[in-house]
């Protein structure tokens, strides 16, 4: 068996690498977003053209950042969805309701302390976890059928 894992979300900590090199050995490919958040801010006006109001400056590049996405999630077997503390990941909720609505199998990582304000999104989850290292446990288990410390 293989998995095709796209881990969305919280750009600024390196959750990503922690589950792409724990998950090393395992028959797992990984997609995300554009991580660059200045590319990612600036993508649709740096190719299409600039736009004076903000509004449309980052409405361009949501859409040109929605192809990726959109792609990535419709492609994924798995949709991990990362919840950060600093920020607010608006784009993170949309992308685990994108995967809830296409039927994917969605692992939330997130804090306890966003537990209220994530109730549904995590309810919308096949699991809930809190470290990296869990996700990783979980995709190794799907994979082999072996718990980590068994």
């Amino acid at each position: 068996m293989s998995l095709n894992v796209y881990l969305s979300g919280e750009i600024h900590t390196d959750w990503r690498e922690q589950i792409i090199e724990g998950a090393a050995g395992l028959n797992v490919t990984f997609n995300s977003p554009v991580t660059d958040h200045g590319a990612s801010d600036d993508c649709g006006v740096a190719i299409l053209g600039a736009e004076e109001n903000k509004y449309w400056h980052d409405h361009k590049g949501a859409m040109v950042n929605a192809i990726r996405t959109r792609k990535g999630i419709e492609d994924a077997d798995v949709v991990v969805v990362r919840f950060g503390e600093k920020y607010r990941q608006w784009n993170a909720a949309f992308d685990a309701g994108y995967a809830a609505a296409l039927g994917k199998s969605i692992i939330v990582l997130s804090l306890p302390d966003q537990q209220h304000a994530l109730k549904e999104v995590h309810a919308a989850a096949l699991a809930v976890a809190e470290e990296p290292a869990q996700v990783v446990e979980i995709l190794r288990y799907v994979l082999t059928s072996e718990l980590a410390n068994g």
